[in-house]
């Protein structure tokens, strides 16, 4: 029976974080499928098109099967249809347990069929966040250290189309 496992984000931009626990989820499952969905509460900077490019582009040497897949539903019942019986969640700091503990709980409820696995962030890379990531690119700031060349270049790009804060 293959192990399939769901790795959930909007990816708005994919960071080195996203990239961190994407290699080691991969390694826990026979496919890991990569759910880019909208949040309602984010504006995104990159339309879901270009963050599902963004992701491929990001994944493509990354051992395992990975599938990049958009979802706009409950994650549960991107699960379901994804047939995964794993969610793969990476936590940062304490403020993410808090909130991710609370989803685990409701998703259990919705499915107990799936289970949610954490995944500690590494050290260097907990403080990284797309908000942040985001917010450091709109004002000028260096990202380099947060994403990839490839993610830094969209980014800088977008910045750029969309204009700079605090010029």
């Amino acid at each position: 029976m293959t192990r399939i496992g769901v790795y959930p984000g909007t990816f708005d931009p994919v960071t080195l974080g996203h990239m961190d626990i994407i290699r080691r989820g991969a390694k826990l499952v026979d496919r890991l499928v990569i759910g880019v969905t909208t949040n309602p509460s984010k504006s995104p900077m990159f339309t879901l098109d270009e963050r599902m490019a963004m992701v491929r582009r990001e994944v493509a040497d990354v051992a395992g099967e990975i599938h990049v897949v958009a979802f706009d539903s409950l994650l549960m019942d991107f699960a379901e249809r994804e047939g995964a019986k794993v969610i793969v969640r990476g936590l940062r700091a304490v403020a993410d347990f808090e909130y991710e503990y609370q989803m685990a709980g409701m998703n259990q409820q919705i499915n107990p069929r799936v289970e949610t696995v954490f995944l500690m962030a590494d050290v260097a890379l907990q403080p990284i966040a797309s908000r942040l990531v985001k917010e450091i690119a709109m004002f000028g700031g260096n990202i380099a250290k947060f994403v990839s060349p490839a993610v830094c270049t969209d980014v800088v790009e977008r910045v750029e189309k969309i204009g700079r804060k605090g010029s």
